[in-house]
Formats: C-alpha cells, structure tokens, sequence
C-alpha cells in the first residue's frame, strides 16, 4: 500500500528550516525507495577567508617546508590544520 507523502513546508529562514528537519524524519516527505544516486565531481566544498598574524620566522619557515614540499604554503597551512584537528 502507497504511503501518503507529506509536502515539505515553506520556511522563513534557514533557522527555522534546521529546527524543522531537527524534529522530523525526511522520509515523511521524501520516497526513498526511488531515489538514484549521483555524483558530483566538480562540487567544492565552500570556504571562507581568515586573517592570522603569524610571527614573521614562523611564516619564512612555513614556506621553505612548502617550498620542500613543492605546495604553495597556504595549501600546506590547510594540510596541516586538517591532520590535526581530524579533518
């Protein structure tokens, strides 16, 4: 027997959106057993720009162990960051 499917609301905001999909189940509104997976090969993870003062001797040795490394230093930065925090 066919589940009626509940229509997804309309949201003020994406607050209220997150509240929203914290408290009910997507399968209320979504047919899972038709869904198709797909790739995105292209997608980019969104980023944002941070300032960070270094200390001028820190920044010197960051880049000659990029320049080791043949990776631009703010490349390696980010590598860095992502081994230690997990990511």
């Amino acid at each position: 027997m066919k589940r009626k499917l509940k229509p997804v609301p309309r949201f003020k905001s994406e607050a209220e959106e997150r509240r929203y999909w914290e408290t009910h189940a997507s399968d209320e509104h979504v047919d899972w057993s038709k869904a198709e997976r797909v790739r995105l090969p292209n997608l980019k993870p969104s980023t944002t720009s941070i300032s960070l003062r270094l200390p001028v001797a820190l920044l010197e040795r960051i880049k000659i162990a990029a320049n080791r490394h043949d990776v631009p230093y703010q490349s390696l930065i980010k590598t860095w960051l992502a081994e230690k925090t997990g990511g």
